[in-house]
């Protein structure tokens, strides 16, 4: 079982002159979830090498056990500085694909030829697409294989409005996920802000937040029968 693990490479937070990237517990979570099930990961970015991490990620109350077990474990810090790039990935080499998040994806993945036409390519095939927390925005141009929206008419979820309200970010990002994913005809719902909340509709997994990182990690191993 191969799954594809797509983090962001930018690192700029719109004009504030602070940093961002990927989100710490977003991939820790779910590297360890598959990991420990025996799976086989790539990880890739749209640049390659090591993709920027979210300061704030690293703060200490933003810890949990899976980033802990993370600054232990230096295969995984070494492969999390090695990603290949997402340009040299082909979809046919894997099971399902999984986005950690992150504000760093609603600039670049969004936006990127080779994760739209990953995406499509994956779910086309009848295989699993994940995208947790900010992540869900990867999905703002990917079509179904009816060349409609991919989240039209599906439950969904991803970042709250209010979440990102909260973290005082509204104005800064390039768009809100929660409003993308209702414009593009999803059918969105949330959680309590901060709680984990995930949604399955088919092939297609997203979690709200940070806390439903793991949450999707494992609802995607059902989705492969991995237990």
């Amino acid at each position: 079982m191969k799954i594809l693990v797509v983090l962001t490479s930018h690192d700029q937070l719109g004009n504030t002159g602070r940093k961002t990237g990927f989100w710490l517990e977003e991939f820790a979570a779910p590297y360890y979830v598959f990991k420990d099930a025996g799976v086989e990961m790539t990880l890739a970015s749209p640049k390659g090498g090591q993709p920027p991490l979210d300061p704030k990620s690293d703060d200490p109350d933003a810890q949990t056990d899976a980033t802990r077990r993370f600054r232990k474990d230096t295969d995984a810090q070494a492969a999390l500085a090695n990603t290949v790039k997402l340009s040299n990935v082909s979809a046919a080499d894997y099971d399902a694909v999984f986005y950690p998040g992150g504000h760093g994806p609603l600039w670049d993945l969004a936006e990127d030829p080779h994760s739209i036409a990953l995406i499509e390519a994956i779910y086309a095939a009848g295989k699993p697409v994940a995208a947790v927390c900010h992540a869900p925005g990867v999905l703002r141009h990917t079509k179904a294989p009816d060349k409609a929206p991919l989240v039209r008419d599906k439950p969904v979820t991803g970042f709250a409005n209010s979440e990102e309200a909260a973290v005082g970010l509204t104005e800064v990002v390039p768009f809100l996920v929660e409003d993308m994913l209702k414009k593009n005809g999803g059918r969105y719902s949330k959680g309590p802000d901060w709680q984990s909340h995930v949604v399955i509709a088919g092939n297609l997994i997203t979690g709200q937040n940070p806390a439903s990182s793991e949450a999707a990690a494992k609802a995607l191993l059902a989705k492969l029968g991995v237990t």
